[in-house]
């Protein structure tokens, strides 16, 4: 090969090289440029039904929390800080590292570790330690019924379930089998059934007390009512008229399903609550939504419902458009 036909054929491929080059940058360019521009009319169109109405800050990072009667008790690194509902701090007290999540009910305040549920008392006093099942636990959400005490258990891919006194009762599986990446495995009970995270199928599914498959809903997609990413949702809420709230990551919202898994609406989206990749943890209080990110505490109240909470006076005539009460049958 000559000398001449050797430099032909390397501006060929260099041609070509700058070529693809270019089409990349081009394609990346376009995708962002419209993903921004998608945002911006999301941004532009939707509003959240609910606007905050307080907020208020706990002194470290917020691991987890809980509601109980007009209490919010929130877990930190190695400390529970105990506030009312306006926000002001009640007491606080230690606890061991790293709690993975908190229930709290009226026998105890539940601590849950990958391998054991610790219990203390009112008063901050550990009253009592259940060690996990298997050597090879991971536990990573909890939840109480008047009875019973259900785990979900990452590692073995099944939900625990435990009476009241620590004795296991059953072991549950899931029918279509729990696939639980980054620990998206949350569990609420709501009355007589418990609802959790089958995140990597992107579904929640229902089971009885007695550990009985009932049913399963969601989908996947980015679309309003379904689930997007790798793992959705990841955390779980119930609101006093039992509907069900779901917390997503990637592109974080919150949305609420009725019992019957019927999508009804997004309450946040990204830019309300935000912004950011991390799922945002949640409970409900009444008629308010209690939002946390960091170590604050955002209290949304609804739109509807507004005159009334800053005039102090009686919603009994508002609350009937709130969202978390419209199709409460349904």
């Amino acid at each position: 090969m000559n000398k001449t036909l050797k430099i032909t054929l390397n501006i060929l491929i260099f041609f070509l090289i700058a070529g693809f080059g270019y089409y990349m940058i081009h394609s990346i360019t376009s995708e962002e440029n419209t993903t921004q521009s998608s945002e911006e009319n999301t941004r532009d169109t939707f509003v959240s039904p609910y606007e905050k109405i307080n907020s208020f800050d706990a002194d470290y990072e917020i691991r987890c929390f809980d509601i109980y009667e007009n209490a919010i008790y929130i877990t930190m690194y190695n400390k529970v800080s105990v506030f009312d509902l306006s926000g002001k701090h009640q007491y606080d007290f230690s606890i061991e590292k790293k709690p993975r999540d908190i229930v709290v009910d009226e026998m105890a305040i539940f601590l849950l570790y990958p391998t054991r549920i610790d219990l203390y008392s009112f008063d901050g006093q550990k009253i009592g330690e259940w060690e996990a099942c298997s050597d090879n636990s991971d536990y990573c959400a909890l939840t109480t019924t008047k009875e019973y005490v259900f785990v979900t258990d990452a590692e073995n891919k099944n939900i625990v379930q435990y009476d009241k006194q620590g004795r296991l009762v059953r072991f549950i599986k899931s029918p279509e089998g729990f696939i639980i990446p980054s620990y998206a495995f949350d569990i609420i009970s709501i009355n007589d059934t418990i609802y959790c995270s089958n995140s990597g199928r992107h579904r929640i599914e229902s089971y009885t007390l007695e550990g009985e498959f009932i049913t399963s809903f969601g989908k996947s997609g980015a679309g309003a009512g379904a689930f997007a990413g790798c793992c959705n949702p990841v955390y779980l809420a119930k609101s006093s008229n039992g509907h069900i709230l779901t917390s997503e990551k990637g592109n974080p919202r919150i949305s609420c399903y009725g019992r019957d898994g019927k999508f009804r609406m997004i309450l946040f989206d990204s830019h309300t609550l935000g912004g950011g990749t991390a799922a945002y943890k949640m409970q409900v209080s009444g008629e308010n939504i209690y939002i946390a990110n960091n170590k604050t505490i955002s209290v949304y109240g609804s739109r509807d419902a507004m005159h009334c909470v800053f005039m102090e006076q009686s919603c009994n005539g508002c609350k009937k458009d709130c969202p978390l009460r419209k199709g409460v049958n349904n």
